[in-house]
């Protein structure tokens, strides 16, 4: 099969987003003349650069039936540009629909959220046991069942494109949003799903403290605009103990993050999408995991850890801790500081 003009449709989670590089990577390499367009919230299309595909069309509309008029008119845009392949890495009912108002001839995606007959290849979801648990082999098998690919390829680490250029950039962001130079360490106190996912703030200031003292650097702390709060509270725990730190929260958009993100010299964070752009840019990044699963989930690479204390309710895949945050309060920052070093060890030319 040959294909000229092919629609993706991104993973709206930043997480999902980068654990979905090696599918869009496998696509392009498969196709390497087609057009490709990514359709793609706009905070995730930033993770996706010009080796991988040749334009975006943001997806700004709301969620579910609202703004139903603007989603016909998005697929009639997308009828009118002629895409001879839609390839659904999104698992919504309404990522379907809108490729099948498109009228685009194969429409590839996994059979779920009762989409299964507005797809000309509707791929079954893979059982338990059945691939790899990594979630990016997910969307890889999806492109084997498809028969878009031979076989699931070996993915030690995600990687995204142009780290090089990422580091020279983001080493100037840094320096023109703080007015300071030098090195720094990262670290991100936040997650999206929920509380249960959190570390501790004071161990998160606790560790940087201990690492950003080793690394003669400077603390980065990074998150949404929703957790302005948490990193201003983070912040002043690493001040306190002397150590120089800036909080970006607000200060930066996911394309500047994560340029920001590889130029620093270490990284510690929750499960979280700022620990998928770390560990993708190659910068030695410490996860301390919980409530969720490190297998499926976590981040991947030689110079990237996850820091756990097992527990029989952990995974318990919740947004809030029903008991008492056991999972999370176990771990210290003794801990996670001292696996970082070694990581940074590692990295070391």
């Amino acid at each position: 099969m040959a294909f000229k003009r092919i629609l993706i449709r991104a993973t709206n989670w930043v997480g999902d987003a980068v654990m979905c590089v090696p599918a869009v990577a496998a696509v392009r390499k498969r196709f390497p003349l087609a057009h490709i367009t990514l359709l793609a919230r706009p905070w995730v299309a930033g993770l996706y650069d010009s080796t991988l595909i040749d334009d975006v069309l943001p997806y700004d509309l709301a969620r579910g039936a609202k703004d139903w008029k603007a989603k016909w008119r998005l697929a009639g845009q997308l009828r009118d540009l002629r895409f001879d392949c839609a390839i659904l890495f999104q698992n919504a009912f309404e990522a379907g629909a809108l490729v099948w108002a498109a009228r685009i001839p194969m429409r590839i995606g996994y059979s779920r959220d009762g989409r299964g007959l507005l797809l000309t290849d509707p791929i079954q979801v893979p059982k338990p046991g059945e691939i790899p648990e990594h979630q990016r082999y997910y969307y890889l098998e999806m492109l084997r069942r498809a028969g878009l690919i031979d076989q699931l390829p070996s993915v030690d680490a995600i990687r995204l494109p142009g780290v090089e250029y990422l580091r020279v950039h983001g080493r100037q962001l840094l320096r023109e949003k703080s007015g300071y130079s030098g090195d720094w360490i990262g670290i991100s106190p936040g997650a999206a799903y929920g509380n249960a996912k959190r570390w501790l703030p004071e161990r998160f200031a606790d560790a940087a403290v201990r690492l950003a003292e080793k690394m003669e650097s400077r603390v980065a702390i990074f998150g949404s605009p929703d957790e302005r709060e948490l990193c201003e509270k983070v912040l002043a725990l690493v001040r306190v103990q002397g150590v120089e730190a800036f909080n970006f929260a607000r200060k930066a958009q996911l394309d500047q993050f994560v340029s920001m993100a590889s130029a620093c010299g270490a990284f510690i964070t929750n499960d979280s999408g700022a620990m998928h752009v770390a560990s993708a840019v190659g910068v030695p990044t410490v996860a301390v995991f919980g409530a969720t699963d490190h297998m499926a989930t976590g981040p991947t690479g030689p110079l990237a850890k996850v820091v756990r204390e097992p527990f029989d309710c952990s995974p318990c895949l919740l947004r809030e801790c029903p008991i008492d945050h056991r999972c999370m309060k176990a771990v210290t920052a003794e801990q996670v500081s001292e696996e970082a070093w070694k990581l940074v060890q590692i990295a070391a030319p």
